[in-house]
């Protein structure tokens, strides 16, 4: 496969994981689906789980993804000089991926590590903040009072977007060498491919 149709494939498949990790992040904000828990109390209690507000789904792998997504989909279109010139500059942009990419996967394994924000005890807070272990013991998860099934949502929404920045970090990666082959050779795209 020559470099701009890799390029293309890349893109088409960055698109929806960007858009994923937006929804993801914008989810975790209303645990129980409730948005009392996203809006600040006059006790100045905090409710919500902190690595939410860090918005590496958001940011991370959605917007510093995307941005990036529409370049090297752009890339593999017929340009003067077989487009070594956007070949050159998709490594950047998918540079750009992969630091959206990484800090999206840590804000969501620091999210899973810790666990979730919750009412336990009469009192709100994190219960599980004990690197994971939490994760392997599903019956200590009823700690866990207010929101309802605070840490279920927690761990699915987190696990996605964990899982969606290891892709999306895999793919720029691969684009970033894709685009140094590019910028060498072109992107072999003739005006039938159009």
């Amino acid at each position: 496969m020559c470099t701009g149709k890799c390029a293309k494939c890349i893109a088409v498949v960055l698109y929806p994981l960007a858009l994923i990790s937006i929804i993801c992040n914008i989810l975790l904000f209303f645990p129980d689906w409730k948005t009392t828990y996203a809006q600040s109390n006059e006790l100045n209690i905090v409710t919500l789980t902190p690595e939410v507000t860090y918005m590496g789904g958001l940011l991370g792998g959605g917007i510093m993804v995307l941005v990036p997504a529409i370049h090297i989909h752009l890339t593999g279109k017929v340009g003067c000089c077989a487009n070594r010139c956007g070949m050159f500059l998709s490594i950047g942009f998918a540079a750009l991926g992969v630091v959206g990419a990484l800090y999206s996967m840590s804000v969501a394994a620091l999210g899973l590590s810790k666990g979730p924000v919750c009412l336990f005890g009469g009192k709100w807070g994190r219960p599980f903040d004990n690197n994971g272990t939490y994760l392997s013991d599903p019956d200590s998860w009823s700690l866990c009072t207010e929101p309802k099934n605070v840490v279920e949502f927690n761990v699915a929404l987190f696990a996605v977007l964990l899982a969606t920045a290891c892709l999306e970090l895999g793919l720029c990666g691969f684009q970033m060498v894709n685009g140094l082959f590019g910028c060498l050779c072109g992107t072999c795209r003739g005006k039938e491919d159009e």
